[in-house]
């Protein structure tokens, strides 16, 4: 019997087991017995957990794009070591988010209708579509890895050759469907509480996916050392610290702008468990890592960075859970707590993510060695000539010298 087959007897072996053999019950409750013999949800109050945990799955993705498009549109060659995990981090929350989905619909059999019955004024439509399409970028993109595992040499330079246009078109679609997920808010200005409904819902969405998703990558990195056993670039992560700490920056002023502007800074201060929420979910996930990666010490710090990510991931996710449950329950009328079915089919997703992760990273090149990586840029090179380097840009900058002033002019 080969038994590099067998996984072996650890603690988080039979936690996992645990877990998944729960979660294949859940499964069958859910599916063989409806919503209402699994979920707390009801006819007032529909949007419970599972909806918070989908919006979350969806942000905590956002890294892909983002580093993708550093690396293969702007030729910032220094991210490439990030670009394989990000990217297959990315594929595997998409994908949990359309399981996500099947799982939450009241008829999951007709999860197809939105591509031959469109209704091409919904939101819903939008955000199906798009993710659809960005789930499929995504899986070209990621596909270089295992043609190369497979030793198909053709297919590799087929998607090498459009790699530029794919990722531009992975932005929009990620972009796009980002900020729907805030645009479906928008139709519930009576039942969403004032401290979240906004007309920047759309926008915040999208910005807070961009930070939540370079904190994934800090995540991730820091996870996969411990792991896998292997080497953190800090002068790389601290950069990518350092763009968390900006787009934090922006987020929190124009959230308290635009409570001022809304004259909802006074709800901060009534006592409800709106305003408590709210206050936890800014407090962790915003003002904390602003405080932390504020701090040349923590930039810099593995560990430092790892905590300063985790609070901000944290934070996203309170957030997407309050907007989903707590800013909607006080005009439902109605009482709402998960149950435990709810509870564990999400611990199950999350545990066949890490699971899809870990078996991608054993069979997959994942985490390519020097030499790899070293290839792999002068192949982005032969096929993206035409493309000015950052770095090239940046050296024509500093031999240019200084802009000249209004009074020099």
């Amino acid at each position: 019997m080969n038994r590099k087959w067998i996984p072996r007897l650890t603690f988080w072996n039979v936690v996992f087991a645990i877990i998944f053999v729960t979660g294949l019950y859940i499964l069958y409750v859910r599916f063989s017995r409806g919503l209402g013999a699994a979920t707390a949800l009801s006819d007032k109050f529909p949007w419970g957990l599972w909806v918070g945990v989908k919006l979350s799955f969806v942000g905590l993705a956002a890294g892909a794009f983002c580093v993708a498009t550093a690396v293969n549109v702007f030729r910032m060659e220094r991210y490439r070591p990030l670009l394989r995990p990000i990217v297959l981090t990315g594929l595997i929350f998409y994908n949990l988010f359309v399981f996500a989905l099947i799982l939450d619909l009241g008829r999951p059999l007709r999860v197809w209708h939105p591509m031959f019955f469109a209704n091409h004024q919904s939101v819903m439509f939008e955000v199906a579509i798009c993710v659809m399409l960005y789930n499929t970028v995504l899986l070209l993109e990621f596909s270089p890895i295992l043609f190369r595992r497979l030793k198909w040499e053709k297919p590799v330079r087929m998607v090498k050759s459009i790699i530029v246009p794919l990722v531009i078109a992975g932005f929009i679609l990620s972009a796009l469907h980002q900020s729907s997920l805030g645009s479906m808010f928008l139709i519930v200005p009576g039942r969403l509480h004032a401290l979240w409904y906004t007309p920047l819902l759309p926008f915040m969405f999208f910005l807070s996916a961009v930070a939540v998703g370079f904190s994934m990558v800090i995540f991730g990195s820091y996870l996969s050392r411990r792991a896998f056993k292997r080497r953190l670039d800090m002068e790389i992560l601290s950069e990518v610290g350092r763009i968390v700490f900006v787009m934090l920056s922006v987020y929190f002023v124009l959230k308290m702008k635009d409570l001022y502007n809304r004259d909802a800074l006074g709800l901060l201060l009534d006592g409800s468990h709106e305003s408590r929420m709210f206050m936890l979910e800014m407090g962790v996930g915003v003002v904390a890592p602003l405080l932390l990666l504020g701090m040349r010490k923590v930039r810099e710090s593995q560990r430092g960075l790892f905590i300063s990510s985790l609070v901000v991931i944290v934070g996203f996710v309170l957030n997407r859970l309050n907007l989903s449950i707590t800013g909607m329950l006080g005009s439902s009328g109605v009482n709402y707590f998960p149950t435990p079915m709810e509870i564990g089919a999400m611990m199950f997703l999350v545990a066949v993510g890490f699971a899809a992760f870990a078996a991608a990273v054993k069979f997959l090149p994942i985490f390519p060695d020097d030499k790899t990586e070293e290839k792999e840029e002068k192949e982005a090179e032969g096929a993206f000539g035409y493309l000015v380097p950052a770095r090239q840009i940046a050296s024509v900058a500093d031999m240019a010298g200084p802009m000249p002033s209004e009074a020099e002019m």
